[in-house]
């Protein structure tokens, strides 16, 4: 696998891999991989002749007094994954190398209306981070697909928009979450749990599931919502938020879906966990 760190000898590199007609896929991380990484890793695989992955910790999408300086930087053991999963070209810049006049400088992209309220109710601009290094990724790189996890599901629903508002000619393949034998969705922080906190964090898959499962059946969203909120309470997680949304997070309306989405946010100590599951109504709630 070849690595690199500058823009240009990257575009020279996909610049032999386009004129010999080769199909590229592309797979954006933060680092500090995990079988959740290595799957995006593994689709794109399957859905391309050359797949180039990238390894940035972006500083536009971390907040004042998140874990910027602390998130795990783990770039040798990384390379040693990707390169025993096939990935084809690896490329790790620096924040200088992608943003040359600073942060503050910095064009930013903001995508509307699919960006607001949950993470980004919570996490205020960090969308505007993710979708201004994704648009340079996209540029820089310049691939027919790219593959991104649904764990992070508002995050896959603000780039199908960005692709469709910037007619980026780019598929977008949405890879099922990948789960510890517990059912915790695997993540870069699950790392910052102590064996306590690692044994309440599974209260989280197994609470969202057993509200859909009500809500499968009938109840009434309210009474679901509540009921699971004080579940995840009850367990030891502070809940930042749980709502039910349509598919494309959009407001859920029962008598226009057929499927909803459930996602869910909360905190072990000052570790933030998210995970969503889908929903399905039953027949006479379908309108």
């Amino acid at each position: 696998m070849q690595t690199l760190h500058d823009i240009a000898p990257l575009r020279e590199a996909l610049h032999e891999h386009r004129r010999a007609g080769r199909r590229i896929a592309l797979v954006p991380t933060m680092g500090n991989l995990h079988e959740g990484h290595l799957a995006l890793v593994d689709r794109a695989r399957e859905l391309a002749d050359v797949v180039v992955a990238t390894l940035f910790v972006n500083p536009l999408q971390f907040a004042p007094g998140e874990d910027f300086g602390r998130y795990p930087r783990t770039l040798a053991a990384d390379r040693d994954q990707l390169t025993a999963r096939g990935c084809d070209l690896l490329f790790a810049p620096s924040a200088e190398t992608l943003y040359p006049n600073g942060l503050e400088a910095q064009t930013r992209v903001h995508v509307p209306g699919v960006s607001e309220g949950l993470c980004g109710g919570s996490r205020i601009g960090h969308f505007d981070g993710v979708a201004t290094v994704v648009t340079l990724l996209f540029h820089l790189v310049q691939p027919d697909v790219a593959c991104f996890g649904e764990k992070d599901f508002q995050q896959l629903a603000v780039i199908r928009k960005l692709v469709s508002d910037l007619h980026f000619p780019i598929e977008i393949v949405g890879v099922p979450t990948v789960r510890a034998e517990d059912g915790l969705a695997l993540s870069s922080r699950n790392g910052y749990l102590d064996a306590t906190q690692r044994r309440q964090a599974t209260a989280l898959q197994d609470t969202l599931r057993r509200c859909a499962q009500a809500l499968g059946r009938g109840e009434d969203v309210a009474t679901a919502l509540a009921r699971a909120s004080h579940a995840l309470v009850e367990a030891g997680l502070r809940l930042d938020y749980l709502e039910l949304r349509a598919p494309d997070l959009a407001p859920f309306d029962k008598n226009r879906h057929v499927q909803g989405r459930l996602l869910a946010a909360v905190y072990l100590g000052s570790t933030r966990l998210i995970d969503n599951v889908a929903v399905a109504l039953p027949q006479a709630e379908r309108g």
